[in-house]
Order: structure tokens, then C-alpha cells, then sequence
């Protein structure tokens, strides 16, 4: 039996998260396996003292992922990648690469890449994050030239830890996404790699007639263009 070369694709977790690696199984192309190291997170309401926790223990997480001979990294949270503004996201990048020596991709960044893809310019958001996460957020996409029109954090999931983040059902998030979309929006953007939010995007997308994009299926669509950019074109 000849043996089959598969492209691997390192993958960094919140500790705490258990969506990305599911959506990236079952969304990865043929050919490609996932490989992950988990960064350590508190558990509880998202602020920036937790997130400087969990970046934290990044480098030593990069190496352990570099040692596994990885192709490329993905940096799986999205807060974790725009709560220190602009310019953060392309350090976390350039920190990857550096440690690894391999192609980086970010999620906060592979969001704002989706979404100039599709054409959007002004945003409905949706998360599952505390009021002062969404004004980082927000001041995030707007610096990267996007216009957030309704920007608003689901206080069922914000405030009670990850793990209701984790589990909150997606027809829970398509409706609070469907009950707070805007009409004059582009696009729909769910932000949060523990969000539940691609199995959502079907149900909001035939509510709002509008690309919706979530952090989980950016950050694939992402990592796919660096390991087989046929397949994601």
C-alpha cells in the first residue's frame, strides 16, 4: 500500500475551547490532518486579563506545534488576536513564523480577508463576548475600514464562562443573530472560535439574504489558502 503524504496544519487553541477543532475536522480538505496545542486560558467572563494570560504561554505552545513538523499554523481566537488593537494580529503572526519557521495565519485577520472577499462594507456583528470586548472588536473592523453598524454580545453565553460559550446551541445563535440583524448591513460577521456559530450559517444566511462569516470558517478558508490554495480558492 503506498503511503499517503498529508499536509499538516498546527493549530492553536484556547485551552478552553472545544469548537475549532470539530469545525476544522470536519471542514478541512481531503489531504490535509490537524494538529493542535492548547493555550492556557482562566475560565470565566473574557477580558483582557485573561487573553494576556493565555498569550502568555504562546511561544512555548509554537514550539511544541514546530517540534510536531507542522506545514503551517493557524492562531485559532479571534479576541485573542485583535484585543491589543491594531498591529497585533500581524505580531502574533510574525511571532509563528519566526518560532516555526512556517506560514501563519491569524483569525482576526482571516476574518477582516473573508470579509473584503465578499464584497461587505458595512457589518452587522454578533458575539458572545462582554460589552468591553465588542468596543475592541469594533474598533478593530473599523480600523481596518469596515463600517459596524449594529455590534452587540449575547449576555446568555458572555456572562457565563466558556463552556456556555462552547455549548450554547447554534439554532441559539442563529436566532439572536436573525433578531439583531440590521438590514442596510453588507454581511453578517459571528465572531468567537468557541461560538457554535458555522453550523448557524445556513439558517441566517436564508433569514438575511447576506454572506454571513464566522470566525471559525474564515480562519479554515485561511489556513486552506496557504496548504492547498486550489481547494480554497
Amino acid at each position: 500500500m503506498r503511503y499517503q503524504a498529508y499536509k499538516r496544519l498546527g493549530v492553536l487553541v484556547p485551552a478552553t475551547n472545544t469548537t475549532v477543532e470539530a469545525d476544522f475536522q470536519r471542514n478541512l480538505v481531503p489531504g490535509v490532518s490537524i494538529h493542535s496545542a492548547r493555550l492556557t486560558i482562566a475560565d470565566g467572563e473574557l477580558s483582557s486579563a485573561t487573553l494576556d494570560g493565555m498569550n502568555s504561554v504562546l511561544t512555548n505552545a509554537v514550539r511544541d506545534l514546530a517540534a510536531a513538523h507542522v506545514d503551517a499554523i493557524a492562531y485559532g481566537c479571534t479576541s485573542g488576536s485583535f484585543y491589543k488593537g491594531p498591529g497585533w494580529d500581524e505580531a502574533v503572526m510574525k511571532l509563528i513564523r519566526e518560532i516555526a519557521g512556517v506560514p501563519a495565519v491569524a483569525t482576526s485577520p482571516s476574518v477582516v480577508s473573508a470579509l473584503r472577499a465578499s464584497g461587505a462594507k458595512r457589518l452587522c456583528v454578533v458575539t458572545p463576548y462582554p460589552t468591553d470586548l465588542n468596543a475592541r472588536l469594533r474598533m478593530y473592523l473599523e480600523n481596518a475600514g469596515f463600517e459596524v453598524a449594529v455590534i452587540l454580545g449575547d449576555q446568555r453565553s458572555a456572562a457565563r464562562g466558556h463552556r456556555a460559550v462552547n455549548d450554547q446551541d447554534p439554532a441559539e445563535i442563529a436566532a439572536f443573530a436573525i433578531r439583531n440583524w440590521t438590514g442596510d448591513a453588507d454581511a453578517l460577521f459571528c465572531s468567537c472560535t468557541a461560538w457554535r456559530a458555522m453550523d448557524a450559517i445556513p439558517e441566517i444566511r436564508a433569514a438575511t439574504g447576506k454572506p454571513v462569516i464566522t470566525s471559525n470558517q474564515a480562519t479554515i478558508w485561511a489556513s486552506m489558502r496557504l496548504l492547498a490554495p486550489s481547494a480554497a480558492a
